[in-house]
């Protein structure tokens, strides 16, 4: 009886080893078991043969591949996909082994964006839903119950629908979006949840350093006080109280820092930054002129606001470089530099630093023109010179200008003027005169007879005076022709008495 009963035991664990083995093996298991359609999951494998390539399917589909560990092991994420509600296997096939589980993709909502104040416009889509499934409500929920959005849609062949709405008047927090249809029941569904913030909204949405900018918000606590407006993290406006409605405007001023986008937002006693969405808000670069009219010569300065920080900036003038700057850590400057010589009119100063922030502002420059000179010399119809060409000194009075003077000269053989009082045939024009007098080069020394001169005045600004009348004057006592015909004439008649003096001396001395 004793062996028959240890017989009966070694036969009985004998048989044991090869139920337990063929229990033991491979198997995978996931993150999740359950979701929406686009869920991440990871597959983690166990127990497979080492180094071999192991291919995941989902619903009979190929959707990874992985090499398992020296341990036979391996991790791999996948997104689940499009499809109806229902339970999907989960396959790990490696080249000796497989082993499976299932997912169960039930019916939810997605909300884009998932906060911001009331009206903000947002997309629900649907997912996990059955296959063309009808009579689907989507519901949002507000004053203690859910309000319906929409009724009728109508789901794909995969389960999935899509819409949008506007957020309607909401207190602010979290709303519950949810849904249900013929198939899928309110509570299968899984909800999302869109946060209604305070609403803030600005005036302008850029600006220059200075600039003053107006904050309107709505949906804070009623009477909440300590509410201050965050410009790039830093306080601007401090101490402002809401109204019974929550309500609140403030207004501040762009502070002095360098170009380019920043933060705004506001907090409170009871609200917090993450309450509100921020706004963005750029700064731009700004120029301030000491004058905006002015002469040539003027000592101008240039200040700039808003540049890049620490970096070079060239002054330009029109189209010339008239100065550089380096600006500060917050972006600013000051250069001077003295008005060149320039048309009358709008003239631009721009700035522009290393990062190409640019600013331009105009300079008006001065209309006026200078006073018309007045002739001094060669006098009205007076003789200069007695014979043979003569290179005269022209004389006029000094005008004065604040943009610098200089003169224009012509000389003609007519006194016929144009409209604007020049000459109409100079036979000599000198422009850019310095001074007020002038003396003709020997080359351009003037014939005998009557000619004509006029002067005018020119500033830096190139504004005109009027030409002067006409004054003429005469070159010579007489043509150098009749000057050596006199002089021939002189000397025949010099000699004709000489002669005739000798010849009456000789007959002199003949009678004695």
């Amino acid at each position: 009886m004793l062996v028959i009963l240890v017989t009966c035991l070694i036969a009985v664990t004998v048989s044991a080893v090869p139920i337990q083995a063929q229990c033991a093996g491979p198997f995978i298991e996931l993150s999740l078991k359950s979701g929406l359609p686009g869920t991440e999951v990871i597959v983690y494998g166990h127990d497979f043969t080492e180094g071999v390539l192991v291919d995941i399917y989902y619903d009979g589909n190929p959707i990874a591949t992985e090499r398992t560990s020296s341990k036979g092991d391996f991790t791999i994420f996948f997104t689940i996909p499009e499809g109806c509600q229902g339970h999907y296997q989960v396959l790990a096939a490696g080249k000796y082994a497989s082993a499976d589980t299932y997912f169960t993709v039930n019916p939810g909502l997605t909300v884009t964006p998932d906060d911001g104040p009331v009206g903000t416009m947002v997309a629900v889509k649907g997912l996990g839903f059955a296959k063309n499934e009808e009579g689907i409500e989507l519901r949002y929920y507000l004053n203690d119950s859910y309000e319906t959005i929409e009724r009728n849609i109508i789901a794909n062949a995969r389960g999935s629908w899509e819409t949008s709405f506007q957020i309607p008047p909401s207190i602010r927090g979290e709303h519950t979006l949810d849904a249900e249809g013929a198939v899928s029941r309110l509570y299968e569904v899984n909800d999302a949840v869109f946060r209604v913030t305070a609403e803030m909204n600005i005036d302008k949405p850029s600006g220059i350093v200075g600039d003053t900018i107006t904050m309107t918000c709505s949906k804070f606590a009623a009477y909440e006080k300590g509410i201050n407006i965050l410009f790039d993290g830093q306080a601007v406006v401090t101490g402002i109280k809401a109204n019974s409605e929550g309500e609140w405007e403030a207004s501040f001023e762009v502070p002095e820092i360098p170009a380019g986008e920043y933060k705004l937002t506001a907090e409170g006693e009871q609200t917090t930054k993450e309450d509100l969405d921020e706004l963005g808000f750029e700064i731009k670069p700004s120029i301030v002129l000491s004058a905006y009219e002015g002469h040539v010569g003027m000592d101008l300065t240039v200040t700039g606001r808003g540049f890049a920080a620490n970096e070079d900036t060239v002054i330009m003038y029109d189209d010339s470089q008239v100065a550089t700057a380096t600006t500060n850590d917050k972006g600013s400057f000051d250069v001077s530099f003295l008005v060149p010589a320039s048309n009358c009119g709008g003239c631009s100063v721009t700035a522009e630093d290393a990062s190409e922030n640019e600013a331009t502002s105009i300079l008006i420059m001065e209309s006026d023109p200078p006073p018309v000179p007045v002739p001094i010399w060669p006098r009205n119809g007076s003789r200069v010179g007695l014979v043979g060409k003569v290179a005269p000194t022209f004389q006029w009075s000094e005008v004065s200008d604040d943009s610098g003077v200089y003169y224009h000269l012509q000389i003609a053989t007519s006194d016929e003027v144009t409209a604007n009082g020049e000459f109409v045939e100079p036979m000599i024009s000198i422009t850019d005169l310095t001074e007020t007098s002038y003396t003709l080069e020997e080359a351009d020394a003037l014939p005998y007879g009557t000619l004509y001169w006029i002067v005018q005045a020119v500033d830096g600004a190139e504004n005109e005076s009027g030409w002067n009348t006409a004054r003429s004057f005469r070159l010579g006592l007489l043509p150098q022709w009749a000057f050596i015909l006199i002089i021939v004439a002189i000397v025949l008649l010099i000699g004709t008495l000489i002669r005739a003096l000798l010849k009456r001396r000789n007959i002199y001395y003949d009678q004695w």
